[in-house]
C-alpha cells in the first residue's frame, strides 16, 4: 500500500511517529502496519511553514521485502571494429556508449581531457595557483563539466525518457541509493568521480574503449555523409555514425563543424553573476526554527523573476558549496558552483542570470541570425571579467547592496572562491544586463529579508550556463545537414544537466540502433 503524507521534520527521524502518521493518512489501524518504507521525500517550506512531503510504502501484516540495490547491467563483449565514434566522455557520451553496448553495437569514445583521477590535479592547480590546463579543467575531462561542478541530478526532462532508470544506473556504479528517494537528488562532487570511473571500467570490460587526451578536430565526410572523424594528431577514425557530445564549452568544435558545413544556429542561454550568502542565513531564511535540522540538511532557494518582460532566475544553486573557476580558455574569467555530498560548507551560492535571446543580443549589437552571436557575447564579458579581476583567474566581485545601488564596494565579505576576489564594478561590466539583474535582486529582497545585506556578494561572471549554439538535428536526432552525424547532449544544444544529457545520449543511441544503415 502506498500513501503520501505531510509531516514535521521531527517525524521523519522517529519511526513510531512516522508509523502513526502513515496510519492516519491511510485511514487504517496502526497495528496493521508492519513496516514503513520511505520511497520519496521533498521539503515544502512555503508559506512560512516547514514540512516534509513523504511518499511511503506500507507493508501490512508482514515485513517489507528486502530490495537489492541496482547492479550494473550485463553487457555482451564487443568485438571487431567500432561502428560508432562518440566525441566526448560526459554524461551524454557515456550513457550513449552504455546503451549502444546493451544493444550490441560497438562504439569508441574520444575524450580530449584526462581520466577523472588525473583531472583532479589539474583542477587543483587551477584553483590554487591559477594554472589552467587547456584540455583538463572543470569543463573538459572524463565525466564532463558536471563531474566537478556539483553532481546535481534534478531535472524536469522526464518526457525525454526514464529519469529513474538513469538514477538506478548511477546507483549501480556506486552512487548513494538516497538519490532514488530525494526529490532533488545530488551525488556530490566528492563522490561522482568514483561513479564515473566504475561506469567507464564496466564499459571497458565489455570492449568499449575510451581514448583520453585525444582531441577531435574535424569530420571525415563524402558529400553530406559523415564517414568518421579527424584527430588532432592528423590521424583519422572511420565510423558509420558519429555522436557529437562535446559539452557546452568546446568552442573549437563549433568552428570545425561550421567549416564542414554542418547547420548551426544561435540557441538562447543565460548569463550573469554568481551570488553567495552564508549558509546559516539561507537556513534561517528558509527553515526558521528548523534551521540545521538533521532531516532537512542545508537549505536552498529557487527564484524565477521578470524585469520588463526579461527573465531573471537563479541557476545551479549550491547549498553548503563553493564557487569555482570554470573557464576552459586562457584570459577568460568564468565561475560556477559545486557542493560536496554533505553540503556542510559555510556558504551557499547560486547563479543569478538573465535569459539571453534576440532582444538581449541586440543590446550588445549582436543578431541571432549569426550562429555564433552568443559565443561572441560570452567572450566579451569573460575577457572583461578577467581584466577586472587583474588576471590569474582572480574574480571581480561586488557586494550585492552596492550592485543594486550602482556604487563601488569598499569592502567585500568572506566568500568561498579560493582564487580570491577583487573589488570591481560588475554592475558596469555587465552593461545592459545589469538593469534586469538589479531589478530582480530588489524583487527578491522584498520577500527575503536581508538578501541584499553586507554578507552577500556577487562574483563574475556566470556565463557557461548552457551552450549558446545548437547543432540542428531532425526528429530522428540526426543532423539536418549531414547524414550519420548525431548531435547530442548539452554541447549540441539539447540538454541542460547531467540527467537530461544522459537521457539525450540514450535517445541518440536508440536512434542509431534503429537506423537501417547499421
Amino acid at each position: 500500500m502506498c500513501v503520501q503524507i505531510v509531516v514535521d521534520p521531527d517525524v521523519l527521524l522517529d519511526p513510531v511517529a512516522l508509523r502513526g502518521q502513515a496510519a492516519r493518512y491511510a485511514k487504517i489501524r496502526e497495528r496493521r502496519i508492519h513496516d514503513v518504507v520511505v520511497t520519496r521525500k521533498r521539503v515544502d517550506a512555503r508559506r512560512g511553514r516547514v514540512r516534509l512531503v513523504v511518499d511511503v510504502e506500507l507493508w501490512l501484516d508482514r515485513p517489507a521485502r528486502s530490495r537489492e540495490p541496482p547492479q550494473p547491467l550485463p553487457l555482451a563483449t564487443q568485438t571487431g571494429l567500432p561502428i560508432v565514434a562518440i566525441v566526448g566522455a560526459g554524461p551524454a557520451g557515456l550513457f550513449c556508449a552504455l546503451r549502444l553496448a546493451q544493444r550490441g553495437i560497438k562504439a569508441v569514445v574520444f575524450e580530449r581531457g584526462k581520466l577523472v583521477r588525473a583531472r583532479r590535479h589539474d583542477i587543483a592547480a587551477l584553483s590554487q595557483r591559477g594554472a589552467l590546463a587547456r584540455e583538463s579543467n572543470y569543463a573538459f575531462g572524463e565525466g564532463g563539466a558536471g563531474t566537478f561542478s556539483d553532481g546535481k541530478l534534478y531535472t524536469r526532462a522526464s518526457k525525454r525518457g526514464s529519469v529513474r532508470w538513469v538514477l538506478e544506473q548511477l546507483v549501480a556504479y556506486g552512487a548513494t541509493p538516497e538519490i532514488l528517494v530525494d526529490a532533488k537528488p545530488h551525488i556530490g562532487t566528492n563522490h561522482l568521480p568514483a561513479v564515473i570511473t566504475r561506469m567507464r571500467e564496466h564499459l571497458t570490460s565489455a570492449g568499449v574503449d575510451t581514448v583520453f587526451d585525444t582531441r577531435v578536430d574535424g569530420l571525415r565526410q563524402q558529400g553530406n555523409r559523415v564517414t568518421g572523424i579527424a584527430l588532432a594528431d592528423g590521424s583519422h577514425v572511420e565510423a558509420r555514425a558519429v555522436v557529437l557530445a562535446p559539452g557546452h564549452s568546446a568552442r573549437d568544435v563549433y568552428g570545425w563543424l561550421a567549416h564542414a558545413g554542418v547547420r548551426l544556429s544561435f540557441k538562447p542561454f543565460a548569463l550573469g553573476v554568481r551570488i553567495e550568502h552564508p549558509q546559516a542565513y539561507i537556513d534561517a531564511l528558509q527553515y526558521k526554527a528548523f534551521a540545521g535540522h538533521p532531516a532537512l540538511g542545508a537549505a536552498s532557494y529557487s527564484l524565477a523573476l521578470r524585469s520588463n518582460d526579461v527573465g531573471v532566475f537563479s541557476f545551479c544553486m549550491c547549498p553548503g558549496g563553493y564557487i569555482v573557476p570554470a573557464t576552459a580558455d586562457p584570459d577568460r574569467q568564468v565561475v560556477n558552483g559545486m557542493s560536496p555530498s554533505n553540503r556542510r560548507g559555510r556558504f551557499a551560492n547560486a547563479g543569478f542570470v538573465v535569459e539571453i535571446g534576440p532582444k538581449q543580443l541586440a543590446w550588445f549589437g549582436l543578431a541571432p541570425e549569426h550562429a555564433f552571436a552568443g559565443l561572441e557575447l560570452q567572450d566579451r564579458l569573460e575577457r572583461a571579467a578577467f581584466e577586472a579581476g587583474g588576471g590569474a583567474y582572480v574574480a571581480p566581485a561586488q557586494r550585492l547592496d552596492d550592485f543594486v545601488a550602482g556604487r563601488a564596494s569598499t569592502t567585500l565579505p568572506d566568500n568561498s572562491y579560493h582564487r580570491g576576489v577583487m573589488v570591481a564594478r560588475l554592475d558596469t561590466l555587465l552593461g545592459a544586463l545589469a538593469h534586469p539583474i538589479r531589478d530582480a535582486l530588489l524583487q527578491a529582497a522584498r520577500s527575503m529579508p536581508d538578501f541584499l545585506g553586507d554578507h552577500a556578494i556577487a562574483v563574475g561572471v556566470e556565463s557557461r550556463t548552457s551552450a549558446p549554439v545548437r547543432v540542428e538535428r531532425d526528429a530522428a536526432t540526426m543532423s539536418v545537414s549531414h547524414e550519420g552525424l548525431y548531435p547530442c547532449g548539452e554541447g549540441a544544444g539539447f540538454a541542460g544537466g547531467i540527467v537530461s544529457a544522459a537521457l539525450d545520449g540514450i535517445r541518440v543511441a536508440d536512434a542509431i540502433a534503429s537506423a537501417r544503415s547499421l
